[in-house]
């Protein structure tokens, strides 16, 4: 028979991120007491096709950036309708969800409303059986933990420095715990540090913690890392490879105000590359440096460009989609049909629920796709990514430097985890 346990309340409450600008906290209660708190993430480079997240608008109030539209579609229309549903209906109640909004970007509710209320309903579901939530979602074979993606030096959108790339990443990749993965991922990150100081260049950090520095190049980027890789005592290589974030819709984006001809502007030093010189010069990247995955490498509309880039570098490294695909199944079956990319980042508030999260990494699998979690930008301390990261088995998770409480709470879950696995 199968259990059933009502959901008794549902409401939110307007929070602050990592960023210091509003987000939700959800909050269900069950029938017996139980209850499931979730805080949502919200992002800066954002894809065009993500699902909207829901801002008040108001000038006068956090500029603009409130979020109290959002918490009185929980408290005043998604709660009211959820009271007395089975908390272990998850499917159910985030397809309810789906329909209630009625819109396919989820305009009317706001996808950040509706995510915070799925997520908020599966923990609630695991803390009512007294399981973790990555074996709530991934049943007994959830034990595959993942290997950090770690943002070490930030540019871009996500830094007021001179660098265009907007992550520049170190990947462990030594066959080792987790555990001594993050330990290797911070002795290369205080490495450095050092190097830097020593250097006169700043210290300070950018949105997920990693450095900011006003450098010549992106290219010298790259050389500080692998310079901190060998002075930290390990090899690129054999130790460590390198991952790029290039966010490059920002790029063509910030073309559009110089031309129309679909090009990229490094606009930190006004620098322009067609498509192909684009192609060419991530090439180029990869065949000079250690480089294991680039993450969006053209634009999310430029598939003609994909296509050309995929053909070229995707039997060598790993090639990413994220505004490309933004947890979107039917994008990602458009890049699965067209050959296009070979690795997805999973973003569940680029889509709006567990559910639809769940389905699109399942056909990432099935299609041999490489499974990136990720935080955004504008983060809590809300832990969520890690155990989905285990409870679906991703190869990879992308959480950042290994500074800042919103960043480091997910991998000391991750380390809770590998703990309480290795212990069963």
């Amino acid at each position: 028979m199968k259990k059933i346990l009502e959901i008794e309340e549902v409401f939110a409450t307007e929070i602050l991120d990592s960023r210091g600008n509003p987000t939700l906290q959800v909050t269900v209660i069950l029938e017996d007491g139980t209850e499931g708190i979730s805080m949502v993430p919200s992002g800066a480079s954002t894809g065009s096709f993500e699902a909207v997240e829901l801002r008040d608008n108001q000038e006068n109030r956090y500029n603009g950036k409130g979020v109290l539209k959002a918490v009185n579609n929980v408290n005043d229309i998604i709660g009211p309708e959820l009271k007395y549903l089975n908390v272990y209906n998850q499917k159910e109640i985030d397809n309810f969800m789906i329909r209630l909004d009625g819109t396919v970007n989820k305009s009317k509710l706001g996808a950040n409303s509706i995510l915070g209320v799925s997520l908020a309903v599966a923990k609630a579901a695991a803390n009512s059986l007294n399981l973790p939530l990555y074996e709530y979602i991934g049943g007994i074979n959830a034990k595959i933990l993942p290997i950090p993606m770690m943002n070490i030096l930030n540019g871009g959108r996500h830094a007021n420095s001179s660098i265009n790339i907007q992550e520049f990443m170190i990947v462990p990749i030594l066959d080792t715990t987790f555990q001594l993965r993050l330990q290797m991922c911070s002795e290369v990150y205080h490495c450095l540090k050092k190097i830097l100081k020593e250097r006169g260049y700043s210290t300070g950090i950018g949105d997920e913690g990693g450095f900011a520095p006003n450098l010549k190049n992106d290219e010298q980027a790259i050389e500080l890392i692998i310079e901190a890789i060998e002075k930290a005592g390990y090899e690129t290589g054999k130790d460590f490879m390198l991952a790029l974030d290039v966010a490059a819709t920002e790029m063509h984006e910030e073309a559009k105000s110089i031309d129309k001809q679909g090009n990229y502007l490094f606009w930190k030093n006004n620098e322009v590359k067609t498509r192909d010189e684009m192609i060419d010069y991530l090439c180029e990247l990869v065949n000079k440096y250690p480089i294991i995955s680039i993450e969006d490498g053209l634009s999310e509309e430029d598939w003609i460009g994909w296509k050309i880039l995929s053909d070229r570098l995707k039997n060598k490294i790993m090639l990413v989609g994220d505004d490309l695909f933004v947890t979107n199944i039917e994008r990602l079956k458009k890049g699965i049909e067209l050959g296009v990319a070979n690795s997805i980042l999973i973003k569940p508030n680029q889509i709006g629920t567990l559910t639809e999260t769940l389905n699109t990494i399942q056909v990432a699998k099935m299609n041999g796709y490489k499974v990136v979690m990720s935080h955004r930008s504008g983060e809590t301390e809300d832990t969520t990514i890690a155990d989905l990261a285990v409870a679906t088995n991703s190869m990879f998770i992308k959480a950042g430097a290994p500074c800042r409480s919103e960043r480091t709470a997910k991998y000391n879950r991750l380390i809770n985890i590998e703990n309480e696995i290795i212990n069963s």
